[in-house]
């Protein structure tokens, strides 16, 4: 059975990797929430409303047509997003008989380690009307962990270890005073981590009840190297001294990566004489297109207010497919001598999500220093259907106010600062709809698989975060 508790938690744990890759880097998402915050020290000063105004290095992210006002520059800036999260497991549980029964469990929380999440751009004004930029940045993703023994360690433990990044080459060119238009190459780079329990006991009690510590399985989960290139690109339009017009969108990251697993095998004696045979596996899946557009006013020259809208097309992520690459089991008590771990399709059927933000930015000097005050908030629709919502991917309909500024020194120097807090609306997934399973190979007899993402959702962060911006 040694072998069943590996090739088991080879397949549960090769799923729970690729949907923690998508929870971890939903690289375009911001209205899908798969990023729990909008990103960059200044642009969530303004609430992530930052497309049409855009004119630092921070316009690589989101229009990079704003890069060509950048100037040549370099842009640091790191935040840390304080992630805390409740859930209520309720399962319904249906044995072999067809009896259904609902269990709650204690309420379990998650929260994340102390990570400052970078951004590093450099900037190069060839001239006036043409600037190219490289750079790299990460996304604003809650890295959360769960206790082992708690209800929710069947989607997620721990996604500590995890380095993914974008980077990328942009480019943005001015023909005209009233016309910017810019594109960029990207590529998510880096590896992947994720710890999760699989339960390797049969669904229809053939060998004990579900659930059942003693056939848990801790899987650790490893994926890389990772390389999925895409593009993005963005147009700036001033009709007006007084007014901006932004629109940009970013398209797919098409993910194939490879994945390897290593498993504590369960205590049950049952196990004692298995083996596993092979570890590898690939895991696929799409992260969809984003579109983003805004409008900015500017009353007056040292006011700016802006209103953007973005849409996130995440009804093309349906599934996730898992492809073990001859992996067996061997030695299971009732199985075959050598079974082979068969591909795995796990259902998403994520939507279409949509997001509004509000923000703006003044300037004024005090002490001969120029300080600007920046406010903003968002207002975010969750990409992830109820019945699909689960620890592993807490996406929730929220709203994020948030407050920055800056202090400039000199011309070439200017510190950044920003805070806010993002509130999650509680959602509670009834367990009747649940519809994450419970992977399990190992099953005596084809009965339905019980769900893992019923019961109460709630969650909430604090981001914190610095920077500064050179310009030569």
């Amino acid at each position: 059975m040694r072998g069943l508790r590996r090739g088991s938690a080879l397949r549960a744990g090769t799923w729970a990797l690729g949907v923690a890759v998508v929870a971890s880097y939903a690289a375009p998402a911001r209205a899908g929430g798969l990023y729990f915050s909008d990103r960059g020290v200044r642009p969530l000063g303004r609430g992530g409303a930052f497309v049409a105004g855009a004119d630092d290095l921070g316009a690589i992210w989101y229009n990079p047509a704003g890069i060509v006002d950048a100037g040549s520059s370099v842009l640091v800036d790191a935040a840390w997003l304080n992630f805390t999260s409740d859930y209520t497991n309720q399962t319904q549980v249906i044995d072999a008989s067809g009896t259904v029964t609902t269990v709650t469990a204690p309420t379990t929380h998650g929260s994340t380690p102390f990570l400052p999440i970078p951004t590093i751009v450099g900037g190069w004004a060839v001239n006036d009307k043409l600037e190219l930029a490289i750079g790299a940045f990460a996304p604003y993703t809650a890295i959360a962990s769960y206790p082992e023994d708690a209800a929710s360690r069947y989607s997620l433990v721990s996604l500590n270890g995890s380095a993914l990044v974008i980077t990328g080459i942009w480019a943005a060119y001015k023909p005209v005073e009233w016309l910017r238009f810019g594109a960029g190459f990207e590529a998510l780079v880096g590896t992947f981590s994720s710890s999760v329990v699989f339960n390797a006991n049969p669904a229809d009690r053939l060998v004990g009840a579900p659930e059942a510590p003693q056939y848990d399985a801790l899987s650790q989960l490893n994926v890389g190297p990772i390389f999925a290139p895409s593009g993005n690109a963005g147009l700036t339009i001033v009709p007006d001294p007084h007014v901006r017009i932004g629109l940009s969108g970013q398209l797919p990251f098409v993910i194939s990566a490879p994945a390897s697993i290593n498993v504590r095998l369960p205590s049950s004696p049952l196990f004692d004489s298995a083996a596993q045979d092979g570890n590898d596996a690939t895991v696929k899946f799409t992260l969809p297109g984003i579109l983003r557009a805004g409008v900015e006013v500017r009353p007056i020259t040292a006011l700016r207010v802006e209103l953007t809208y973005v849409r996130e097309l995440w009804s093309e992520q349906q599934s996730i497919q898992i492809i073990p690459s001859n992996v067996y089991i061997d030695g299971v008590t009732g199985f075959p001598q050598h079974f082979k771990v068969s591909p795995i399709t796990i259902p998403r059927n994520y939507m279409d999500s949509s997001s509004v933000r509000l923000g703006g930015e003044i300037s004024f000097v005090i002490g001969g220093y120029q300080e600007d005050i920046r406010a903003g908030i968002s207002y975010d629709e969750s990409a992830v259907p109820s019945a699909y919502l689960a620890p592993l991917t807490v996406d929730l309909n929220k709203i994020t106010p948030s407050i920055g500024g800056s202090l400039h020194i000199g011309k070439n120097w200017r510190f950044d600062a920003v805070y806010a807090h993002v509130f999650g609306f509680s959602t509670t997934v009834n367990p009747a709809i649940a519809s994450v399973p419970l992977i399990n190979p190992v099953q005596g007899n084809p009965t339905q698989t019980q769900a893992i993402n019923g019961g109460t959702y709630s969650a909430r962060a604090d981001v914190l975060g610095v920077g500064l911006n050179y310009k030569f």
